[in-house]
């Protein structure tokens, strides 16, 4: 495996809420940055992030952190409870997660978070015919966020329900992609972690996607 193409999960033995923003596992979580558009140039620092993931018993979750050094691209009337279509339009975190690594991950769940604490879910499906998208798929996510002076901390929890399983074991891998959509009309900005490099902006490559390694216990734990 190439480096930098593995996002590791760090196990901890108990439940953290969503809004844990500052909890100590996660300065023990390993950093994936997000630092390149989908195109693969580089994007200027001021538009980087990072992500770092832990998983329970219950859930996976993961934290990006943003630096926001333009105008948020929010929504006017953000609605929380119920899913947002075309979050995409707006700032936003996504990760693409699909759980089965035994082939190209055609079929995958869309997560996204924005700054206001909107979310969106989605089942993904790639056929011979084009892309297909569940959009009553619910997940039951969670999502939360935090606004700072330059940063932007965002917060996406998934159990494992939500993709129709139960707790994965230590040491396995799925397959994933870390998005982050930042500014606004010809200045905008698509970054992924694993660049998807296609001509136009397009998140949905499949055979991009890098891996998602579930980390077993530490003896500090």
């Amino acid at each position: 495996m190439k480096p930098g193409l593995e996002f590791t999960a760090r196990r901890v033995t108990s439940e953290i809420a969503v809004a844990s923003f500052d909890h100590e596992a996660w300065s023990r979580a390993r950093a994936a940055h997000i630092t390149r558009y989908w195109s693969g140039a580089a994007a200027p620092a001021r538009r980087h992030a990072e992500a770092r993931a832990i998983w329970s018993e219950e859930a996976l979750i993961v934290r990006f952190v943003c630096r926001q050094a333009e105008p948020l691209v929010i929504a006017e009337a953000p609605r929380l409870t119920e899913k947002s279509i075309g979050l995409w339009d707006r700032d936003v975190c996504e990760m693409f997660v699909a759980p089965d690594a035994r082939r190209t991950p055609d079929e995958y769940f869309e997560f996204e978070a924005a700054p206001t604490g909107e979310w969106l879910d989605l089942g993904i499906r790639h056929t011979p015919s084009g892309r297909e998208t569940d959009w009553h798929y619910d997940s039951g996510m969670i999502a939360a966020a935090r606004v700072a002076t330059d940063s932007v901390t965002i917060m996406i929890r998934v159990s494992w329900g939500a993709f129709g399983r139960v707790e994965p074991k230590a040491g396995e891998r799925w397959r994933v992609n870390l998005f982050r959509c930042v500014g606004t009309g010809g200045g905008r900005g698509y970054l992924a972690w694993q660049p998807t490099r296609t001509p136009q902006p397009n998140f949905h490559v499949p055979k991009a996607f890098g891996w998602l390694l579930f980390e077993g216990m530490k003896n500090e734990e």
